[in-house]
């Protein structure tokens, strides 16, 4: 038998070893009590008078335990009396087309930058509408381990069983991608692309490629690491790594290209690279991609709403109301993002994990429409990437450094009392707040640069998060200092 499920099943998926913790067994009831507490209850009352029986979808990566799985949690569903569309080989922003497109529950089987030992699933309401602990998860992790439990998963008396069929949406996915970013008359574009092995090879041929069918676009696509294998032979993909990234930065100057681009396991999230090989940042990217669609917004006579979670840079909210919009800070994480973005109607949003979300891709996250925006960024303009993220890379940044700490919340509030008294004894005024950890600002005032950090706990491990970014390197690096010596209870 497997692990307990509580082992497995976190906050916003499930994640683990296979087969030690994951296994055929504890899918498929799973899939069975997803059915049971998110599929037939959503089911339009309509449908279900009409006689129209219930339906999921579901899509997997190129992990080798992904087929299996999948297969189970399908079974699992039909079991159900649910009808499964299976739609194969999928990005995770492949599987919240189909059920965005579709308008019905979803499961998504990968572990995303995770080894190659790990398997998982994403599992979604219709419409693309997130499964977490709060909205389903919880309810479903109980059910199914109720009946791990009890050995076997009961039969339903007078229900038949779903049929599982097969669908390709791997074109109408590419379609409805090119349909909000017209890049058919873009300039040519040299772009290096580093799939890390992962679905990244499959969706990108599709999308900036003829591999669905649909009319070549002016780019000139380099491809590393492009064939689909699980067992990451070239490198983790898991971009937000420097390590994982080196291939790309070197790859891009030597073939003289414009741009990188490197995706995800399950190429939900993008990294981007400069001609010179230089990363540009997600908040960078975060208020390139804003600053276009609240154009798109104003220009339909609309108000312009952005979120952003509280750790991008500065210049993210600053960008969002020179170009007329209006930022929404949020915590990190993708749950938060996606209800605030439903709760203000924004348009889009973005993190500084190279999670973006948009609207009009049912509010959920896709790296590919996010790369086609900077895409199409860059071909508008007449200068290279590097001057292009300048107007965007205001202020230095730290980048997430994790202490080891035994007792987290003694040692922010450590930083805090140190912090807040060095500010009192020189007469400067600080803002503190704790939307999400601990987060102490410092506003530009006189001759006083501007500078803030942020520290948040781990869920999982005894580490505490600092982020922190200053009007210039020095006032960066003299807050990162200061911060981290108290945090590791070396003094301020």
């Amino acid at each position: 038998m497997s692990a307990p499920l509580s082992s497995v099943i976190k906050a916003y998926d499930v994640r683990g070893v296979v087969p030690d913790q994951l296994d055929v067994p504890a899918v498929r009831a799973i899939g069975a009590a997803f059915a049971e507490v998110v599929v037939l209850p959503q089911q339009p009352a309509e449908e279900v008078a009409g006689g129209r029986r219930p339906r999921a979808v579901i899509g997997y990566d190129m992990r080798p335990s992904s087929p299996e799985l999948s297969a189970a949690f399908a079974d699992g569903l039909a079991s159900r009396g649910v009808d499964v569309v299976v739609i194969g080989l999928c990005s995770t922003d492949g599987l919240y087309f189909a059920s965005g497109s579709l308008d019905v529950p979803g499961a998504m089987f990968t572990a995303s930058h995770n080894p190659a030992q790990y398997n998982g699933i994403k599992m979604c309401r219709s419409g693309a509408r997130p499964v977490g602990q709060d909205t389903g998860l919880a309810a479903v992790r109980d059910l199914a381990q109720s009946w791990l439990d009890a050995g076997a998963v009961p039969d339903v008396d007078g229900v038949t069983p779903g049929t599982v069929t097969e669908q390709d949406l791997l074109r109408a996915y590419a379609e409805h991608l090119r349909s909000l970013v017209d890049l058919s008359g873009a300039r040519r574009l040299g772009v290096v692309v580093d799939a890390g092995n992962g679905m990244g090879g499959h969706t990108v041929p599709a999308v900036l490629g003829e591999a669905a069918g649909l009319a070549a676009l002016p780019f000139a696509v380099t491809e590393l690491y492009f064939e689909l294998d699980g067992t990451f032979p070239n490198h983790e993909a898991n971009p937000l790594e420097p390590a994982n990234l080196r291939d790309l930065q070197a790859a891009v100057p030597r073939a003289g290209a414009d741009i990188g681009l490197a995706f995800d396991g399950d190429a939900d999230r993008c990294f981007v690279v400069d001609e010179k090989g230089d990363p540009v940042s997600p908040s960078a990217v975060t208020a390139m991609v804003a600053r276009r669609e609240i154009a798109k917004e104003l220009a339909a006579g609309r108000e312009a709403r952005v979120i952003h979670n509280l750790i991008t840079s500065a210049a993210v909210p600053e960008i969002i109301r020179e170009a007329g919009g209006t930022p929404v800070r949020t915590r990190v994480g993708h749950s938060f993002i996606k209800q605030e973005m439903a709760d203000v109607g924004a348009v889009f949003g973005g993190e500084h994990s190279a999670h973006y979300y948009f609207r009009d891709f049912w509010s959920a996250d896709t790296g590919m429409l996010a790369a086609m925006h900077v895409l199409a960024a860059l071909a508008e303009s007449d200068v290279p990437l590097s001057q292009l993220a300048a107007e965007y890379e205001r202020y230095a940044a730290s980048g997430e450094i994790n202490s080891t700490v035994d007792d987290a919340a003694a040692a922010a509030q450590r930083v805090e009392e140190a912090v807040t008294a060095r500010a009192r004894d020189a007469g400067e005024e600080l803002l503190v707040d704790r939307l999400d950890g601990l987060t102490v600002t410092h506003p530009a005032a006189g001759d006083a640069p501007m500078w803030w950090f942020n520290l948040r706990a781990s869920n999982t491990e005894p580490l505490l998060r600092l982020n922190a970014e200053g009007a210039d390197e020095a006032t960066m690096v003299e807050v990162r200092d200061r911060v981290l010596a108290l945090v590791r209870g070396q003094g301020a």
